[in-house]
């Protein structure tokens, strides 16, 4: 195992966590790093208890697949996320991610939380950390409703003040028109609008990033959307 100085890589991932096709690049990930495998799928708490053990279920079996230790962490509300002895088994983490659900109730139940300081600062020792779906999203200073984008949105994690995101990107965008995109793009030219479609992963950061996956990322701004297939690296200006 090599020893990490500085933050660790982080992903931002359209869909697909813990699945089979996304194996390569949670295992690139964590390689050379602690096999420790920190999992949260806090944003899936409003869909009930056994959607939050299907992830759990299929985040154990990936880290079966890749050969190291998942830890799997109940944050069900702020008060878990306040408890110290769920704050300190995100110590010694290789990889933690934050799986998918409802972004704007994941931003509120991590933030300023003891539990989200240490994930912070795990990364900033060497861990890697990635996000998928609302995990993605809730990185941002903003958290936008994608099912009602008119009804505006939370404040985000602020990991990430320059970006946003929009996963599941190629499904998403086959669904609404044009014109609801671009409502989705902030007013400040600081901010990176970038849409990641599923099975896609941009690697990397916080400015410097690599497509990974099966398909695309796309750069949205009120010119249209470049498109970035697998393999391009992209920079994402900080503010």
């Amino acid at each position: 195992m090599s020893e990490n100085k500085g933050p660790g890589p982080l992903a931002l991932v359209g869909s697909g966590e813990y699945l089979p096709q996304m194996a390569e690049i949670e295992g690139g990930l964590i390689a050379g790093r602690s096999p420790r495998y920190v999992q949260l799928a806090t944003a899936s708490v409003p869909d009930g208890p056994p959607v939050v053990e299907r992830w759990h279920n299929l985040g154990r079996a990936q880290a079966e697949r890749l050969g190291v230790e998942a830890v799997t962490l109940d944050v069900n509300d702020r008060h878990d996320a306040e408890d110290a002895s769920i704050a300190a088994q995100v110590e010694g983490a290789g990889l933690v991610y934050l799986s998918g659900g409802h972004p704007a109730y994941l931003a509120e139940t991590l933030r300023g939380t003891l539990v989200w300081d240490a994930i912070v600062a795990a990364w900033r020792a060497g861990s890697a950390l990635a996000g998928c779906s609302a995990g993605a999203m809730a990185f941002s200073s903003w958290v936008p409703s994608l099912r009602h984008p008119r009804e505006g949105g939370t404040e985000g994690l602020g990991l990430l003040p320059h970006l946003r995101v929009i996963p599941h990107f190629d499904a998403f965008a086959s669904r609404i028109p044009d014109m609801v995109t671009r409502f989705l793009l902030p007013h400040d030219p600081s901010i990176t609008v970038l849409g990641i479609d599923e099975d896609t992963a941009i690697v990397g950061g916080p400015s410097s990033w690599t497509v990974k996956g099966r398909s695309s990322a796309w750069r949205l701004s009120d010119d249209g959307r470049e498109q970035m297939v697998s393999g391009t690296s992209i920079t994402t200006p900080l503010n």
